[in-house]
């Protein structure tokens, strides 16, 4: 009863200075005009005196005297009466109300408290990071916080917390006495106090910041409930470090949510906010953190909470403490998600916001990925391989499964930085590109093409004479041959036939963005991968033939909802076709031919899944630096480097589909289709079969085009090169 009426009357003391404040105002007018008034008499019998004393003979009378003295005095009397007016019912009570008004509102406790972290989840829900600035803090409501935890912390910090309005007068007698002994500031402070102090108010230690202190714990208690009051405290008190509040606290010492919490854990917690750092278990003074802990257990025992058993015991328990070090899983994937985030939203509100981020992401998929490449690259060190990247990309919906940008985000000076997302060029990982646009313009997989000796005389540009991995020329090559064994100079054949803006046209439509056509940073040997691209983009050109041609942007994001649970997330994922469907099935059919390709790569390749089909090309830089194996189902689509960050070369025994990128991605992909079924492109209504009996062999071809009557290689004399052969037939 005491404690509400003293609360009123504090509210009413806030309204009521401000009611003299305007009093004061009307007064002090007064009074100004009233020694105003008495200000002019007095000049004025000054100026009578000057003249009666310069025109006439001066003859005073006692009376006279005695007249001027007593206006004078009454004058002074006035003017005095208006400064005690000033100060009573104006200076005062102004500076009181202008003060009460500058007080922060209570209403803003729950507005300001510590913004809650935004949070990235991989696609099952499991935690991959926690982005905040330099407080970390994790609300939890109060039923949520254990029976120890919560009387741990009354115990030590305001055993009188349900009692007092707000302060605690015994305790600022006690406070002050400290303070006039150690002649500076002292606690005292309940737990209101500490809230509003936390969360209200600036942390400097002055009378006056004690003052508003106080004042502003009354209010509080007039605003909220006594547990509201805890659970705001227990949400915005600090722990240590970046732990704000007892949900994060709980994490950061003990791996673990704080209902999870015994009587020891919370004793240990509820040493901490007085002097979390010398308390804190991280400290390495365990004396000092043990004795606090005892302190805290003993005034559970005084107080009742628990029994001297229940103390002895938790003292006694060993904790368990979880390493500090910054819990983050797929570190490059939420790098490229928060790049993602805050393209979207702004920085400021991904970091303030308090978001729950749903990504794409299947962490079990990625850790065996990232398990997979780091084993392979170790194992490759004799082919001067330091490094590797892979990404897996659910094929129809462009959703990307696993990110792996190094072998070990955390290696030093070189781990964090991201290969899957840094442009690099791909080698004749390129080419299907260039036979996609050949296809359209008429060519079939069994137009022959010249693998010759040539030299390009483009105008403005060096002479430039392409040349084969191998060293060797294979004479007249169908296009299904030369594609399947990455055969370089029938490639830049086709380039100069399509034109190599077309080539970067049908690149930049398939997502390789940083493509621009005219930009002069290519030639015809755009087409062996003389153009850089990234991982992740090279990877999804490829899903874009899974796709039938249909180009969309690669998925990161699942569900992104506000603190409130609202989604935000309106991302229609929109389809181009870039490529027919038909030729992507004939880009698939060649590519997954195992036997087209045999003479480049023979039978003991790393480019197949036993009883799998699986559409696949590789590709090696000048010098090997940089070493790539891509390949598609319908279902999943892997992208696979390997190379030194630093550029160097690669040992010059890597053999492409062999060694290098070639056996990450075998693992990746049976990992993948490991016990599913084999998966075939559906064939467009417009692929037909033409088969010839006399050699035994057969080709597929989209209906319209130059079909040839013969399909043995002994009755093919014409290519491309030749200028008597049909174009329809190229």
């Amino acid at each position: 009863m005491f404690f509400s009426i003293f609360n009123k009357i504090i509210l009413i003391m806030h309204f009521f200075f401000g009611f003299l404040a305007e009093v004061g105002k009307t007064l002090i007018l007064l009074t100004v005009k009233i020694k105003s008034f008495v200000i002019t008499k007095i000049k004025m019998f000054n100026d009578n005196k000057k003249i009666t004393k310069s025109t006439f003979i001066p003859q005073y009378t006692q009376a006279s005297k005695a007249k001027t003295s007593q206006n004078t005095l009454v004058g002074c009397l006035m003017f005095l009466v208006g400064i005690i007016f000033s100060l009573i019912f104006f200076v005062i009570p102004s500076n009181l109300f202008i003060w009460f008004r500058s007080l922060p509102s209570p209403d803003l406790l729950s507005e300001q408290a510590t913004p809650t972290p935004t949070k990235i989840y991989d696609r099952k829900g499991r935690l991959l990071y926690e982005i905040f600035l330099d407080k970390k803090s994790d609300p939890v409501k109060l039923d949520k916080i254990p029976k120890y935890l919560k009387n741990a912390t009354i115990s030590v910090e305001d055993d009188q917390f349900y009692r007092h309005p707000g302060f605690h007068l015994p305790s600022m007698i006690r406070a002050a006495r400290s303070t006039l002994m150690a002649k500076n500031i002292q606690g005292g402070s309940t737990i209101t106090q500490q809230l509003v102090k936390n969360v209200l108010l600036t942390p400097e230690r002055t009378l006056e910041r004690k003052l508003k202190e106080i004042v502003l714990a009354v209010l509080v208690e007039t605003r909220y409930s006594k547990d509201q009051i805890l659970e705001l405290y227990f949400n915005n008190i600090s722990y240590g470090g970046n732990a704000w509040g007892v949900q994060s606290a709980a994490q950061k010492y003990f791996g673990k949510n704080v209902w999870e919490l015994d009587l020891a854990e919370s004793s240990l917690l509820a040493a901490l906010p007085s002097a979390p750092s010398t308390y804190s278990p991280l400290s390495g003074n365990n004396d000092a953190v043990k004795s606090r802990q005892k302190y805290v257990l003993d005034r559970m025992y005084r107080l009742g909470y628990i029994t001297n058993k229940e103390a002895i015991q938790a003292f006694d328990q060993k904790l368990n403490y979880v390493t500090q070090v910054e819990y983050i899983r797929a570190p490059h994937f939420v790098a490229l998600v928060r790049e993602d985030l805050e393209n979207r939203y702004g920085r400021r509100f991904v970091e303030y916001g308090g978001l729950t981020i749903t990504t794409t992401l299947d962490l079990d998929l990625q850790d065996k990925v990232q398990n997979i490449v780091t084993e392979q690259v170790a194992a490759s060190k004799k082919l001067l391989i330091s490094n590797g990247a892979a990404v897996v990309l659910d094929s129809q919906r462009a959703d990307v499964l696993a990110y792996v940008g190094s072998i070990d985000y955390f290696k030093e000076n070189w781990g964090a930085f991201d290969v899957a997302g840094a442009y690099r060029q791909p080698g004749s990982s390129i080419k299907p590109l260039t036979y996609a646009l050949a296809l359209k313009n008429g060519y079939t997989p069994a137009s022959l093409i010249k693998d010759k000796a040539v030299t390009f005389n483009i105008p403005g540009q060096k002479p430039y004479t392409p040349v084969n991995y191998d060293g060797k020329y294979h004479g007249h090559v169908t296009l299904r041959s030369a594609l399947a064994n990455s055969y370089n100079i029938p490639a830049v054949r086709l380039a100069s036939k399509v034109g190599a803006d077309n080539i970067v046209d049908l690149g930049k439509n398939m997502g390789l963005s940083n493509w621009v056509v005219g930009d002069g940073s290519y030639g015809l040997s755009i087409t062996l991968g003389g153009k850089e691209v990234r991982l992740l983009d090279h990877t999804n050109m490829y899903a874009t033939f899974a796709r039938y041609g249909k180009y969309k942007k690669h998925n990161l994001l699942l569900s992104v909802k506000d603190n409130n649970g609202y989604e935000l997330l309106n991302d229609e994922q929109l389809e181009t076709q870039v490529v027919s469907p038909e030729i992507s099935y004939l880009i698939w059919h060649i590519l997954s031919d195992n036997k087209a390709r045999l003479p480049a790569f023979g039978t003991n390749n790393n480019l197949t899944v036993k009883g799998k089909t699986i559409a696949v090309k590789t590709g090696t830089t000048d010098l090997k630096r940089d070493n790539y194996t891509m390949g598609f189902t319908t279902t999943y689509t892997v992208g696979v480097w390997v190379g030194n960050n630093d550029n160097s070369p690669l040992d010059k025994n890597l053999a492409s589909g062999l060694s290098g990128a070639a056996p990450i991605w075998q693992k990746i992909m049976s990992l993948l289709l490991e016990n599913k079924t084999d998966e075939l492109m559906q064939r467009p209504e417009n692929i037909i079969t033409k088969k010839d009996d006399k050699c035994k062999t057969s080709e597929i071809f989209i209906k319209g085009t130059n079909i040839p009557t013969s399909l043995c290689p002994q009755s093919s004399e014409k290519s491309d090169g030749d200028k008597d052969k049909s174009k329809k037939n190229n």
